[in-house]
Order: C-alpha cells, then structure tokens, then sequence
C-alpha cells in the first residue's frame, strides 16, 4: 500500500504539468544558506565546507531522498565571494543531479553591516525510468520513453544583507522555466511535460544575547511558487556556550521539527534535523530525516564566529 501511495504520487507529478514546490526543502535550511542564496557565498570569512543528506518520509517506499555538498569561500583582499554546489535528489523512478556555481560581490555599508549581490549558474540532469512506476495503462504513450540525462541549464540571483545579528536575504535560485522531456513524448501533449518554475526565496532573522552564554535566534523562510500555497517556516534556536544548538520549526500546514547541533572543535559542525508530519501522510511513514557536517577554516584568528548564522 505505501509503494501505490508513493508511486501514484510521483507519477502524477511527471506526467502533469507541475504546479507544485519542485526546489528540494531542508529543515537545517539555515546552516545551508548557499543552497537558496547565492549571494551567501564567501559570507562566513573563510572556507566553509557543508555537507547534507535528507531521508523524507521515511517508511514510504519511493520516498525523496536528497545529498549535497557545497563550498565556498571569499576571495583574499577582494569584495568577490566564490561557491559550488552538488547536489543529488531521488524521488520514486526520478533522479536529478545538480550541478551550481556562484559569485558574489559584498558591499560594506557606512553602519558597519554588508550587503552581498550574488549570481549562479546550474546545470541539471534528469533521469526518470518509467519502468518502476505501478502503471495503471502499460501503453500509455506519455510513460513509454525514459528521460535519460536530459540536460537543462539554469541561472539564478540573489542579494543577502547581514550584521553581527541580523540577516535578510531574498532570492530566486532558478530563474528559467525550464521543461523536460524527450523525442518521443514530445509528439505528445504538453500536459505530459513536466516544468519547472520560478522559487522566491526570503529568509530573516535576528540573534538576541540572553546572557553571555546564551543566544536565541528566531528565523524565517518564506517561499513563493506560481500554482502552490506559500511555504512558512518558522524556527527559534538556541546556541549554549558556543558549542550546543537546540531548536524546534514549524512548516505550515506540513510539520513539526526539531534541530540540534554540536561545535566539535572551532572547524567542524555537525547537526541533525526531524520533522513530523501534520498531513495525512503522517499515517505512512515515520517523518524526515537529516543529518549534516559543517567544516569551516577561518581566515581570522578567533575561537568561534561571532554569527550565529
């Protein structure tokens, strides 16, 4: 029963025209800030190396999973700010590999803040193997080709303004409506090819000093997408003494979630994130999963930076 779920969810997804959320979603969105924004890149004043695998909806055979690894880096004696970013998304008989580099250029601004414009570039791949879908018409002619390696370029932009507590950035990873398909679906109707639209992107949020051990950190993400309601995410986090981050989120209408990190030593971060579900998917599978790995070299010498962010 939870394979037909799965499959019959993902198969509707490809074989309509997609009006739905398609960017993948991370609960630790905010230790993975590149991912949304561009304009991130060369922001933490060294190397930071981020690394992330998200298991989603776990139970539900055919289920997203989704790994990433990203980089970036400032440019030494330069307002330039180079990235990249890998990441590689699983969803039923569909497999998409991305591929993105970004640039971005800082401004400091007279009252001791910044304000960063940043560009990407992005190649994607996708495979989808119709094969593995439970077909309710073996000869449906929209199912009868794979999607192998379908290439399609993309470019996005953002801007990304922060102090020492406060951050706000807006952003639209993907600025192309791109289609997939291949020589033989092509000769079908349209409603058979899948698109991808414009996502808006728009984080915020402050830090606030407790004590001199104690931070606290409420944040946002609201994402637009033409077809689909908006996506609210709230958070508040709590970083004790430097080293330990505890937090609970709320996603609208979707779930529940809880963070928590852990500051090894002044390079390596390592986090974790779940979320349970508040839809009737609830009743088939065990929520989300995330697990990730932050390693940072920074280029000013001090025990941790001072942003929780």
């Amino acid at each position: 029963m939870k394979k037909f779920i799965a499959y019959f969810v993902v198969g509707l997804s490809i074989s309509f025209s997609v009006k739905a959320q398609q960017d993948s979603q991370f609960t630790s969105y905010m230790y993975n800030t590149m991912n949304i924004n561009p304009a991130y890149a060369g922001s933490r004043e060294g190397l930071s190396v981020f690394g992330l695998h998200r298991s989603q909806w776990v139970g539900l055979d055919g289920s997203p999973t989704t790994s990433t690894l990203a980089g970036h880096l400032p440019v030494r004696d330069s307002n330039v700010g180079l990235g990249f970013t890998i990441m590689n998304d699983e969803i039923g008989p569909s497999q998409e590999s991305m591929f993105s580099a970004d640039f971005s250029y800082t401004l400091s601004l007279p009252n001791g803040s910044k304000l960063a414009f940043g560009l990407r570039g992005t190649a994607h791949l996708l495979n989808v193997d119709f094969t593995k879908l439970n077909q309710f018409n073996p000869s449906d002619p929209t199912v009868e080709y794979n999607i192998d390696n379908k290439f399609s370029p993309n470019i996005g932009a953002g801007f990304y303004w922060y102090s020492d507590e406060t951050y706000v950035g807006l952003s639209v990873p993907n600025m192309l409506k791109t289609q997939h398909f291949d020589e033989g679906q092509a000769n079908y109707s349209s409603s058979s090819i899948p698109y991808e639209r414009m996502h808006f992107h728009l984080i915020a949020g402050h830090v606030i000093d407790l004590s001199s051990d104690v931070r606290f950190k409420p944040a946002t993400l609201v994402k637009v997408v033409e077809g689909s309601p908006l996506q609210l995410d709230l958070s508040a986090n709590f970083l004790f003494y430097d080293r330990f981050t505890l937090g609970a989120a709320y996603r609208l209408d979707a779930a529940f979630s809880a963070l928590a990190g852990f500051q090894i030593n002044p390079n390596w971060l390592i986090g974790f994130g779940y979320d349970a579900e508040v839809t009737k998917l609830a009743n088939y599978n065990s929520g989300s999963f995330e697990f990730f790995l932050r390693y940072e070299l920074s280029r000013i010498k001090q025990v941790f930076s001072p942003r929780f962010f």
